[in-house]
């Protein structure tokens, strides 16, 4: 008869209680405050508001921005609050509006420039055929002359601007009834005022076509 050895069994392992000294635990802690502190941010400056500066009025190419220009409204901006100016700061002596600011835009930082910036003058045109109904400051057009030819008549009209902005446009109440022109003021670049200023000291007659291209 043999003997056989019992083989001694392994004790069973206890699952221990956290201890607060846990480093993992401590880590697990961190993480969770963390985010709860982070989606608290958040929502908290999503429902932020700031009181910002708003157009009262278009503001062309070129208008030298003054406080009495603009409104102050309170709007919630979240992460976009730093591109908009808000109302406690002060404009910058000598700005001007690089771009058409429309009544009712909040004033965006990047809209600010000063005179020697622009690349485009705004230049007055004359312009005696009724503007198609519709356009207003911003949109594109063409400008077109017609030289007088020497015999009480005017040559063939010549494009000299394609798809000028449009910066302000005054328009007389007797232009529907009569011969008054509209005053245009459109933006002109550096490189075409040699023509159109040409033109306009030879008494061209100017027309102006919509460009809906870059509207």
């Amino acid at each position: 008869m043999s003997l056989k050895t019992a083989v001694p069994q392994a004790p069973a392992q206890r699952l221990k209680k956290p201890s607060w000294k846990d480093p993992r635990l401590l880590v697990g802690i961190l993480l969770v405050l963390a985010s709860v502190a982070g989606v608290t941010a958040l929502v908290a400056g999503a429902e932020k508001s700031t009181n910002v500066l708003v157009a009262a009025r278009d503001l062309p190419v070129g208008t030298a921005l003054e406080t009495d220009d603009f409104d102050v409204v309170p709007v919630r901006l979240g992460t976009l609050e730093g591109a908009y100016m808000p109302a406690g700061e002060k404009i910058p002596d000598g700005a001007v509006a690089g771009a058409l600011i429309r009544s009712g835009e909040l004033l965006v930082r990047a809209d600010l420039a000063t005179s020697d910036q622009l690349d485009r003058k705004p230049l007055g045109l004359d312009v005696e055929t009724p503007l198609p109904s519709g356009i207003r400051s911003g949109d594109r057009v063409d400008v077109w002359a017609s030289l007088p030819d020497g015999r009480n008549g005017f040559s063939e009209p010549r494009k000299l601007l394609e798809a000028a902005e449009i910066s302000e446009i005054a328009v007389a109440e007797s232009v529907i009834a009569g011969p008054d022109a509209t005053r245009l003021l459109v933006l002109v670049e550096d490189a075409d005022l040699p023509a159109l200023l040409g033109a306009l000291s030879n008494q061209a007659k100017i027309a102006v076509v919509p460009n809906p291209s870059l509207r």
